[in-house]
């Protein structure tokens, strides 16, 4: 009786002290700093391999090449890094999260200047890496495609409704309870290769502004840069929207509960 009064006792000591450590908070290093870190390397290494997949296809014709290289770039760095910072690496998809009520305010900031950050130096790996000649053809993996003030309609649009359908994925793959799914990497790999198969011919298909601010900045094009921010921003407050007026759940809902 008492070996088993022992064994109870033990069995239950067990247990406070796993739930000691479950509820003790994490160190401030993993709740601020790591997440920054991991923001910042995610969107070094995606807009280094995406601009790349763009210095070295000059010649080569179609979008075949960036857009698999993009998408599955995403689709890679989003599984490795979920569980450090929700891997968003993209100042839409962060401002959209917080809007849902997905992160806390005091890490927006941080969050978006780690990867705008980390869009200059991927753009920076990406001219270290290519020849000189390749680089300046492609002007650094920057957006060349607009050419005159009448594409620019129909290039603000196109970064619009894209990012509306990224961003709309990430919250209900990611944020929204009632549609959560462990293939979100996969779902947004996917939806940035179909995006840019597309309407890469249209707008270049950027949906990041931290994709679009490295090259950029790099190559010193700044023609229609705007178009970058305000497409991919728009269409992810266009997201927003449609999750907290209709397709969210009772959290997310603002109206119709």
């Amino acid at each position: 009786m008492e070996e088993e009064k022992m064994e109870l006792r033990d069995i239950n000591r067990s247990s406070e002290d796993k739930f000691t450590k479950a509820a003790k908070p994490s160190s401030f290093f993993e709740r601020i700093i790591q997440p920054c870190i991991a923001e910042l390397v995610g969107t070094m290494f995606f807009v280094f391999i995406g601009c790349v997949s763009v210095i070295e296809n000059v010649e080569a014709a179609g979008r075949l090449q960036p857009a698999l290289v993009h998408g599955l770039a995403v689709a890679v760095l989003v599984a490795c890094m979920a569980e450090i910072s929700g891997s968003h690496f993209n100042p839409p998809f962060t401002l959209a999260i917080f809007l849902c009520g997905g992160m806390q305010l005091a890490m927006v900031i941080p969050y978006l200047i780690s990867q705008l950050v980390g869009g200059v130096l991927g753009a920076a790996m990406s001219k270290v890496m290519t020849s000189r000649e390749n680089y300046i053809n492609a002007t650094g993996a920057a957006f060349t495609i607009l050419k005159s003030d009448e594409q620019i309609g129909g290039a603000v649009f196109a970064e619009m409704a894209m990012t509306c359908l990224v961003t709309m994925v990430v919250l209900l793959g990611a944020v929204n309870g009632k549609s959560k799914s462990p293939m979100v990497p996969f779902l947004v790999g996917c939806t940035v290769i179909v995006n840019i198969l597309a309407g890469g011919d249209v707008s270049g298909t950027c949906l990041n502004p931290a994709r679009a601010l490295g090259p950029a900045l790099l190559a010193g094009h700044w023609d229609y840069h705007w178009v970058y921010w305000v497409g991919p921003i728009g269409g992810s407050l266009i997201a927003v929207a449609l999750l907290r007026l209709l397709l969210g759940d009772e959290k997310i809902r603002v109206i119709l509960k």
